[in-house]
This record gives C-alpha cells, structure tokens and sequence, in this order.
C-alpha cells in the first residue's frame, strides 16, 4: 500500500514565497548598504556573462584601413568577393575603363554572400557606413561650422568558432593569394594624383587610368643613355635579396631636370610602362602638413613610381628669397624638375 504526499495548501506556499521575497529584499538592503557600486556592477556583469547563452559563431572585422594605411586584406576580399557573387545578390556596383578586359563587379553595401571552404561556409557582408563630421576649422564657430561627410567601409565576415585556425592560416592567405594572381592578369596601370577635397580628413589619391603612349621604343633619347637606364631598372628589379642583405628599402630614386618640353614626363610614363608600375604624382606645394605627407607615402602602393614635381622649389632657400645667387646656365632649371623613387615596398616614411 503506497502512501501519498500531502501537496501543500495555499497557505503555506504564500508564506515561504513571502519569506524568500522579503529574504531577497534584506540581502539586496545589506548588499546595497556594505558593497560599493563599482563592486555590485561588476557583480552583476560578471553574472550576467556567467548566464548569457554562447553564440557559436564567430565574426571577424575586416576595415577598409588600418590607421593611415590601407587594409590589405581589405582590398584583397573587395576583388576576390567579386567571383563569388550569386543569383541571390540584388545590388551590385559595376564599372568599366578602357583598359579593362571585363567588367569590375563589386558588392553593394549591405549586400550579403555565402563562400564555402574545406567543405564548411563563411557569410560574407559588405557594411558602409555614412558620418557627419563639423569641419576641424570651424569647430569654434558654431553658427557657421561646415559639416563634412565620411565613410567606414568594412567586411563581416562569420563562421563557426570551430573553424577560426582554418580561417586565419589557411583561408585569409588564400584569398590574398587569389587576389594577387587576379590583379597582375588584369593590371591596368594608374595614374594617382591628389585630392585636396577633404577638408576634415586631409589629402587622398585619387586615380585614373595611364594611358600614356611613351615607351622606351618611341623615346626621343641617345642609345647609350637609354640602355644605361633599362639595365640600371632591370638590375634594380633583380636585387630584392641584395636590399634585404645591406637592410635597405628597395627603392631607386632618380633626379630629373631641365626645361619644358625635354622628355621629362614622357621618360617617366616610359619607365611606368617599362616596368609595369603605378605613378604617384606628389606636389609638395599642396601638402600642408607632415602628418598629410607621412599618410599619402604609407598610402602609396607596392611596385609604383612616387613622383615629386619641382623639388627644387619645395622649400624655402634664402639665396632665392633675397635674389643671390643666381644660377649659371649649367645649373638645374627651378621650377624644371623631377624626384623619383621607384619602389617595391614602401613601407616606411622618407624624408628627402
């Protein structure tokens, strides 16, 4: 014969919840009263952390640039993401030079794609995000203070925690790799010249495509000077490990100079489509800064001629200023000349 468990009446179950209740209340009295507040917040994150469900996915950030320096992983995701758009894709920006063989294709922000690696996927979604910023000029002048737009660009990229090594070690160079070999079948030289237009964030480049039709065949200039300079490029292409060895940056400079209408640009365009290398055209006279001028040379991209027009004129030389010293008919041309550095990897800030 079983015996059966009285259930306990109404009464009873009121008191013990009356009782617990005014027992929380008297804890959370003496809690308030003996622990300070920066204790109990912690407290009570730390709780909060203790019983908050764990997401098993994670996303990973990938900015347009990191400080003043673009993101190479960035760029790298912006070109390899474009093969893997998908009929589900609704918004894409499509674009098209000359030069190109086909059409660039690139996500709309707030587009989304799946890409699949080693059998497991990883969401991909393009965010842009548009701020107003008051003029850095005007911020003490509120009545006529001048907002100015900017944007944050970056990747999201998620996936399962379980596959964060894969990722990191594998997956991530993957895509850099796919992107170097995309960019060098379908290189289009560029042109890249400043933008004074942002007036919060300073100076930027700006670029179109070089299609100057200079080439070492068509220059007007002696043989012998002419085969002096390619083998002077082929050889400086050549020695990577003599630079690492002396632990020197690989870049040549080279000083031009002489009156309008000697060849000076069109030897540079012939070096740019010699060596199959970007031009950066730097005028020092628009750079204000040397915050601005450290920016655009980390800005500057791998295998590219940095061109700094009228070097001469650059600073402020008081033989001039005062009109002494005037220069003989053998001297350097002011105002005539050119600075280049033919770099591979421009990766820290010279002065000259």
């Amino acid at each position: 014969m079983f015996s059966q468990r009285e259930m306990p009446s109404p009464s009873t179950i009121f008191s013990a919840y009356a009782s617990m209740t005014a027992s929380i209340m008297l804890l959370r009295s003496m809690a308030q009263e003996l622990i300070p507040q920066p204790i109990r917040g912690y407290l009570y994150n730390t709780f909060r952390y203790l019983i908050k469900p764990r997401s098993p996915t994670l996303t990973l950030i990938i900015e347009e640039s990191t400080g003043i320096t673009r993101n190479q992983v960035y760029d790298a995701a912006e070109s390899y993401l474009s093969t893997k758009v998908t009929p589900e894709n609704e918004r894409l920006k499509i674009s098209k030079v000359p030069k190109e063989k086909k059409l660039t294709i690139r996500l709309e922000k707030g587009e989304k794609l799946t890409d699949m690696y080693n059998g497991f996927p990883l969401k991909w979604r393009f965010i842009c995000a548009e701020t107003e910023k008051n003029s850095a000029n005007d911020m003490h002048n509120n009545n006529n203070s001048v907002s100015v737009r900017s944007e944050k660009k970056y990747f999201e990229l998620s996936f399962h925690k379980k596959y964060k090594e894969i990722v990191l070690e594998s997956y991530l160079p993957f895509i850099l790799d796919k992107a170097k070999e995309m960019k060098d079948e379908e290189r289009v030289l560029k042109m890249h010249t400043l933008n004074t237009a942002y007036c919060y964030s300073g100076v930027k480049w700006d670029s179109i495509n070089l299609e100057h039709p200079s080439t070492f065949e068509t220059l007007a200039m002696e043989p012998e000077m002419k085969n002096v300079i390619i083998e002077d490029l082929n050889m400086f292409v050549k020695r990577r490990e003599f630079y690492k060895k002396v632990g020197r940056a690989w870049k040549r400079g080279y000083l031009l100079y002489g009156p309008p209408g000697t060849g000076k640009s069109s030897l540079i365009a012939a070096m740019a489509n010699y060596l199959k290398f970007d031009i950066f055209d730097l005028q020092l006279g628009n750079i204000v800064r040397d915050s601005d001028l450290r920016k655009l040379l980390l800005a500057t991209a791998n295998r590219s001629i940095l061109v700094i027009e009228d070097i001469d004129c650059s600073i402020d030389i008081p033989e001039r200023r005062h009109g002494e010293g005037r220069k003989q008919q053998n001297d350097i041309q002011v105002g005539n000349s050119y600075f280049l550095v033919i770099n591979f990897h421009f990766n820290s800030f010279i002065a000259f």
